[in-house]
């Protein structure tokens, strides 16, 4: 693993600055930045921006000087850059616009006000937003609401249901289950409660957008339930992705949990990936229809493909 710095040559903030990356592991590029004293909030998905002032003392710590085309070919041969049109997508103000697409009766008679909704639009991205996220950020928020139109059920509020739990099942993500889940739901009470009173959603319409988002918890929803489906089929849409994709979500996944041991990560990790291949052997990883025929045999393969990574000694995420 190495991590690579260019010079500060970005203006921003009336301040100029550098990028710092790994040309291999997310883990161990949020460890260095960590032990530089450099914030979580300085990581913007594949690299962390750093003052002009820090440069020497990246430098210092080991870090590998590098101009700016070196960096940016070494990034994207790792296969951890994060291109702009994905970008775009999880950037605050194209979620606050998604957001307000799925109210567009605010501020009529009978519905909620256009500032209700804007101020819990605001609060739902900046919790997707918190600097301790790697992949259960604001890119997978964008992925899993991209994810559900390609399953296709013409049932306009079934879907948009689920488009609504996605918003919030992740909410709240400290790495628990099902903790996360259980206070992501009592968040979606605490955050649309106002919607019901004001007219913009019904008391039916709350439960079951909390009774999606506790289900994320186990992605083991009944056939009959459509909209559970829905809400699975899209959360795990990234395990059908190609592999390079998958590879990334993997880093993401290990940076994220960086605090967790190597052995730890490695145990706890595998148990997940057995959960989820007895369920793709059982009763199917995707329920709907839509979600098997797009990703079910590529999430075998990764699925297994991890598994068998992940018992290598110089594995590196």
């Amino acid at each position: 693993m190495t991590v690579l710095v260019d010079p500060p040559a970005w203006p921003a903030h009336d301040r100029l600055w550098s990028h710092l990356v790994s040309d291999s592991s997310l883990h161990e590029l949020r460890t260095f930045a960590r032990a530089a004293g450099i914030p979580d909030r300085a990581f913007d998905l594949d690299h962390y921006d750093v003052p002009a002032d820090r440069y020497d003392d990246l430098v210092t710590a080991g870090a590998t000087p590098v101009d700016g085309g070196t960096l940016a070919r070494r990034l994207a041969a790792s296969g951890l850059r994060v291109p702009g049109h994905e970008r775009r997508r999880a950037k605050r103000p194209a979620l606050l616009d998604r957001w307000g697409a799925l109210w567009p009766d605010a501020g009529s008679v009978g519905h909620a006000p256009t500032s209700t909704v804007h101020a819990v639009g605001e609060e739902v991205v900046d919790r997707w937003r918190e600097p301790h996220r790697v992949y259960h950020g604001r890119l997978h928020l964008a992925d899993t609401l991209d994810a559900l139109p390609l399953l296709g059920t013409r049932r306009d509020e079934v879907e948009r249901r689920a488009a609504v739990a996605l918003w919030f099942h992740d909410a709240v993500h400290d790495g628990a289950t099902p903790d996360d889940e259980e206070r992501s739901a009592a968040l979606t009470r605490a955050l649309l409660e106002p919607f019901v009173e004001l007219g913009g959603l019904t008391r039916p319409d709350l439960a079951e957008v909390e009774r999606l988002v506790l289900l994320t918890a186990g992605h083991d929803p009944d056939p009959s339930d459509l909209a559970g489906c829905l809400v699975s089929d899209a959360d795990l849409a990234i395990l059908g992705a190609d592999p390079r994709r998958y590879h990334r979500y993997v880093a993401q996944v290990r940076a994220e949990y960086g605090h967790v041991t190597d052995g730890d990560f490695r145990a706890g990790r595998g148990a997940v990936l057995d959960q989820l291949l007895t369920l793709h052997t059982g009763p199917g990883l995707y329920r709907t229809s839509a979600g098997r025929h797009r990703w079910s045999d590529a999430a075998e393969q990764n699925l297994r493909a991890e598994l068998v990574a992940l018992a290598a000694p110089d594995d590196r995420r």
